[in-house]
């Protein structure tokens, strides 16, 4: 199934020697929207034509994703987040918002902390964080993070069964199963059946322990931009605000009520709103 969304319009473009969907619409301050596993720019279709009544809208497929390429390597965060910015800067975005969902919060992070006279604002949604103090002890309940760090074997099990392993997953991690459409499962699924997607979307996690490391760094010199953290009330929405102040001192946010990880899928208006009215007062 090949997604499109109404409005906008999708291209390949050509940053660090591979190339990235990025699908765009709207008009007035830019705004890049980075997907989670196992999403791609589609996990926002909900969200974007809101925003898109008040911004430019940027969604990408992030390396390893969708229609983007999947490379052998360049899957540390800060290499994903050289792509994304790269990719605003292709497209005549000089300063912009970033708002990441899961991995797409965790490339987020770095992308803030590196392009400093780039970003304006960073949002980031259900995860946890790379460089928390938290980290450790979070990621050892997730048991996904150490199957998807295994080498070969979760693409060896995955192959063939994409739609049974996408749906399963996602299905675990909603609250409010009637807001969900059982036809983007087709959309994910079909794209992680990609050739190399399913490796390029697991490369994501193998990077995990560097990724750690690099952002204990960005913490010795805390962000100064407006800085947004949302979650479920069923998952992480209680630890966004403190686990954010630990990268920047200007947090607000909290958790979004009846609603897991799939925020923008389960609440879009709820997380359009709550963007709009964080880059729009700030």
């Amino acid at each position: 199934m090949i997604a499109a969304l109404k409005g906008f319009t999708q291209q390949l473009v050509p940053v660090n020697g591979i190339k990235i969907n990025a699908v765009t619409g709207g008009s007035g301050p830019p705004v890049l929207l980075l997907h989670g596993w196992p999403e791609t720019w589609w996990g926002w279709h909900r969200v974007m034509p809101l925003l898109a009544e008040h911004f430019s809208v940027v969604a990408i497929d992030m390396r390893g994703a969708g229609f983007s390429d999947c490379p052998l390597d360049g899957y540390d965060k800060a290499t994903m987040a050289s792509d994304a910015h790269d990719v605003m800067a292709a497209l005549g975005h000089e300063r912009y918002a970033v708002c990441g969902h899961d991995i797409g919060g965790m490339v987020a992070l770095p992308q803030a902390a590196t392009y400093r006279q780039a970003v304006t604002h960073l949002a980031v949604l259900d995860v946890p964080l790379p460089g928390w103090t938290g980290w450790e002890a979070a990621t050892a309940s997730l048991w996904h993070f150490s199957f998807h760090m295994n080498r070969d074997l979760p693409e060896r099990l995955i192959h063939g069964r994409e739609y049974d392993y996408v749906s399963t997953f996602m299905a675990e991690r909603f609250y409010d199963h009637s807001s969900f459409d059982p036809a983007d499962i087709d959309v994910y699924a079909t794209a992680m059946a990609l050739p190399g997607r399913t490796r390029g979307g697991l490369e994501w996690y193998r990077t995990l322990t560097a990724d750690h490391a690099a952002a204990l760094e960005y913490k010795k010199k805390p962000l100064e931009i407006p800085v947004l953290g949302l979650g479920g009330d069923q998952r992480f929405g209680a630890q966004m605000v403190p686990m954010l102040k630990e990268f920047a001192g200007n947090v607000t946010g909290g958790p979004v009520t009846r609603s897991s990880h799939y925020l923008a899928e389960e609440r879009p208006d709820d997380v359009a709103a709550a963007l709009t009215d964080f880059l729009r007062a700030t």
